[in-house]
């Protein structure tokens, strides 16, 4: 009968053994997450006046630059890049997509490349969109958001400018409009 005495505590001493494991993998996990959070919102997102960060993107079947499937945006320095993020399920994506593919039209011969990133979407749907749009710029799904990661957007559209050095010169976030872009444009067009 003394045995039977000493089982209650031992029972509940697991117990609290095990509640008290259970909390600390709680908390370390909370702070693990809290840690990752920290570190991702610290991490700098590229802005204007800093070198873009480079990619390499396969395009959407079908399309090639120049004889590649895959380029990199190193391959277009010396070159006007406009990189615009977007997705087929976006709305203010549709309001400057026909805006976009005049403004490549108009500067494609003259040191400018536009390239589009897909971002978070479905194949299907994505040329589906750039079919309904005539999008003949370059595009590219943005493979695990590997891209849209780097350049830290906020959402889609947004839009990153960069020189012919490879210095992002203006980051819009938001649909973009006709001044702004050929203002940007004639801008990165006259610099050396």
């Amino acid at each position: 009968m003394a045995e039977h005495a000493h089982n209650p505590p031992t029972t509940r001493t697991n117990k609290l053994n095990i509640t008290t494991l259970a909390i600390w993998i709680v908390m370390l996990a909370v702070l693990g997450l809290s840690a990752y959070g920290l570190v991702r919102t610290n991490a700098t997102r590229p802005e204007a006046g800093q070198k873009a960060p480079g990619f390499t993107m396969s395009f959407f079947n079908g399309y090639e630059w120049e004889g590649q499937e895959q380029v990199s945006l190193d391959d277009w320095q010396g070159n006007v890049v406009v990189v615009n993020f977007w997705a087929s399920w976006c709305v203010e994506c549709r309001l400057e997509a026909d805006l976009l593919e005049q403004t490549w039209r108009r500067y494609q011969d003259q040191g400018v490349i536009f390239v589009g990133i897909a971002y978070s979407d479905v194949e299907p749907n994505a040329k589906a969109y750039l079919s309904e749009f005539n999008v003949t710029y370059p595009n590219a799904p943005d493979l695990r958001t590997a891209i849209s990661a780097d350049y830290e957007i906020t959402g889609v559209p947004e839009t990153f400018f960069i020189d012919r050095d490879g210095v992002i010169q203006h980051v819009q976030i938001g649909p973009v409009n006709a001044a702004m872009m050929n203002s940007i444009i004639a801008r990165l067009l006259t610099q050396s």
